[in-house]
């Protein structure tokens, strides 16, 4: 933390501009050994023309980017260098202020010295990266509520709950003579407990709908060969994607794909048909198919209208019941022929009749209502994890309450309601958790 850092915040490759960032006690410092003006004399929050120097040679022309503590993102003076684009030029802007006393920052460094300074939290760190890793306009919108710190507020407000449930406690132990006072106690406990539960319940609840928008939906298109799924892929995705042919098993390994649908990303998985084989790596094709189904959030289980229920389309059915599915009755455009007394719905791949298909999709996963909410949703799996547990605490607090167990022994499950929530924000943290959660994110953010 008492080291100055630097790092490129832009890609690396040919561009308009690039930025190099350096941030610490010697920033200005640094940046005033490269500069041909004194960066002393700057204003903060300013941008400042000249050139980086070395040896009173212009290595480039560049716009200076200043911000001095503690009004930053760090808390710590933070300048920008606006260069050229380039792999050279930037590399060698580089080069300049770690030999000057700059150390190369770690990847994610800039925004852990953010948290550690108390400037965000690590709901709102973590929804930094997810802002960077957004690939719709739903988890763009998702990311930018928990950079302002919405989640956080919402999380934050059950752990004041779980306080007030320790400061009631604490009144039973401290004040036992007072039976009706301890009576009133546990009586706001079980409130307390109930509604803090009800909360955290809605919390994970939504959890399923925040980690659809930032992953998106994945989903395996299933079924024997020559039903119609690579065709299928094709048109859902709009483009000649996977091979179709009319030999049975041309595709042999998993064909990937994904659209926008409703501000949510549908990540489709052509698979090899599922049959009975000899040939060894259609044999593999299979298996890897009917590996994917315990990862898979939707099956789209393609049948052939235009052929009667074979077996191997009964084990399939037999397979998938229990998950997540949508029947596709493909090549309606062919003969009747299929008998199903389950709910189906009807595709032409062939005349690109795709439409009911992607509507079904919209109303099994309420695509149309998650466009309409505040998009404030728990999505991150560590979070998610530590809410998990909360939740287990609470429901052995609020047995103990229904058993009548002495309140000094409840308050050891209240005690770990609040560290939990208090780790989601980083109100109480590991620091080795915390070195590897910034290594996950880019380098100079």
């Amino acid at each position: 933390m008492n080291d100055t850092i630097a790092a490129i915040s832009t890609a690396v490759g040919v561009g308009a501009i690039s930025i190099v960032r350096i941030s610490g006690d010697e920033a200005l410092s640094i940046v005033n050994k490269i500069f041909d003006r004194d960066v002393y004399s700057f204003k903060s929050n300013t941008i400042n023309y000249g050139h980086i120097i070395e040896d009173n040679k212009v290595i480039d022309e560049v716009l200076l980017s200043v911000f001095l503590a503690p009004k930053t993102y760090t808390k710590e003076d933070i300048i920008e260098i606006n260069s050229h684009g380039g792999i050279s030029v930037t590399n060698k802007i580089l080069e300049l202020l770690l030999t000057n006393g700059a150390r190369l920052a770690e990847p994610g460094e800039f925004t852990k010295r953010a948290f550690l300074n108390g400037r965000i939290d690590l709901v709102e760190a973590e929804s930094v990266m997810d802002l960077i890793d957004a690939k719709t306009e739903s988890a763009r919108k998702m990311a930018i509520n928990g950079v302002y710190g919405k989640l956080s507020e919402k999380i934050n407000k059950l752990r004041n709950k779980a306080l007030d449930i320790v400061s009631n406690i604490e009144v039973n132990i401290d004040y036992p003579e007072y039976e009706d006072i301890e009576v009133m106690t546990i009586d706001d406990i079980k409130s307390y407990s109930k509604e803090l539960s009800n909360e955290i319940e809605e919390l994970l609840k939504t959890s399923k709908t925040g980690k659809l928008i930032k992953e998106g939906i994945n989903t395996v298109i299933l079924g024997r060969p020559n039903v119609g799924k690579s065709s299928l892929l094709n048109r859902l995705l709009d483009e000649e994607k996977a091979i179709v042919t009319d030999i049975p098993g041309t595709t042999r390994d998993i064909v990937e794909g994904s659209i926008r649908l409703n501000g949510v990303l549908i990540n489709f998985l052509d698979t090899a048909g599922v049959r009975k084989t000899t040939n060894t790596v259609e044999k593999i094709g299979v298996e890897k198919s009917l590996s994917l189904l315990d990862k898979a959030d939707l099956v789209l289980l393609v049948l052939n209208n235009n052929e009667e229920l074979t077996d191997e389309d009964k084990e399939l059915l037999e397979k998938t019941k229990n998950k997540k599915r949508i029947i596709v009755v493909n090549k309606i455009d062919l003969d009747n022929k299929l008998q199903l007394d389950i709910p189906y719905i009807k595709v032409s791949a062939e005349n690109n009749d795709i439409d009911a298909l992607l509507d079904e999709i919209k109303n099994l996963f309420n695509l149309e209502e998650i466009n309409n909410g505040d998009l404030t949703y728990i999505s991150n799996a560590r979070e998610i994890s530590l809410l998990k547990q909360a939740k287990e605490s609470l429901n052995n607090l609020l047995k103990g309450l229904e058993e009548d167990i002495p309140i000094d022994m409840l308050e050891i499950d209240i005690r770990n309601i609040i560290d939990y929530l208090g780790q989601i924000t980083g109100e109480s943290y590991d620091n080795e958790l915390i070195d590897k959660l910034f290594s996950n994110f880019c380098l100079g953010k």
